[in-house]
């Protein structure tokens, strides 16, 4: 590894000024660039898209715009943007609501400033990230969609372009939960290999998200196999 990374450019969002700052001088002392901060939600908006950070660390409870509305936003800005959830709630319907906001991990404010170092890490490369039992959770819900009737657009997914057999083989590794790493340790690939297969598969599918594509992978029974 003698490539010398660029720094993850992280960008935080809270309305309390003292955890923000906290939370931003972590990042920073770490080796992140943090490359804005934000206290309400239409200023998070304006400043992610001007700033361009791969990961948002995202407060849910925001004055001016709650925070899924400015996950939704700035994920269809920037679908290469990370989305992070930092919250003090751990009420199943915020968890939801966050990752079907385009949300791509989320941790509760109890975690450990370790833990929260490793999440944005993992987040940067695409891992989906959650406080342990709310995973679970998150998966059940997948299933829960996948059982709902297709949408006209999801009808048509059959002729969707083929899939190669590795891309078929990763979507079912991530259709079952596993993390980038993981999947890349199981078929003994790079981690960045794993993550453009899967960048190919949502091109071929013309999906958005990782929601979208464990959605695809269910209704197909690809989890199962």
């Amino acid at each position: 590894m003698s490539e010398q990374r660029e720094p993850i450019r992280v960008m935080v969002v809270d309305d309390h000024p003292m955890w923000r700052d906290a939370v931003a001088r972590d990042l920073a002392e770490s080796g992140f660039d943090v490359v804005a901060t934000a206290g309400d939600g239409e200023q998070a908006v304006r400043r992610a898209k001007a700033a361009g950070p791969d990961v948002l660390v995202l407060d849910l409870n925001l004055p001016a715009k709650p925070g899924v509305q400015v996950c939704k936003e700035v994920v269809a800005a920037d679908p290469a943007l990370r989305v992070l959830v930092l919250s003090a709630s751990g009420e199943h319907a915020d968890v939801l609501e966050a990752v079907k906001s385009g949300a791509t991990g989320y941790l509760l404010k109890s975690a450990s400033t370790q833990e929260l170092l490793d999440a944005v890490r993992r987040t940067a490369v695409g891992d989906p990230v959650f406080t342990p039992g709310l995973a679970g959770l998150v998966l059940g819900e997948y299933r829960r969609l996948a059982a709902e009737p297709a949408s006209a657009a999801e009808a048509g997914a059959a002729d969707a372009p083929r899939l190669t057999d590795r891309e078929t083989e990763v979507l079912r590794l991530v259709a079952k939960g596993l993390s980038y790493k993981q999947i890349a340790e199981r078929l003994v690939i790079s981690h960045r290999t794993v993550q453009n297969h899967v960048q190919n598969t949502l091109g071929k599918l013309q999906l958005h998200n990782r929601v979208e594509l464990v959605r695809y992978a269910i209704e197909r029974g690809l989890d199962d196999e």
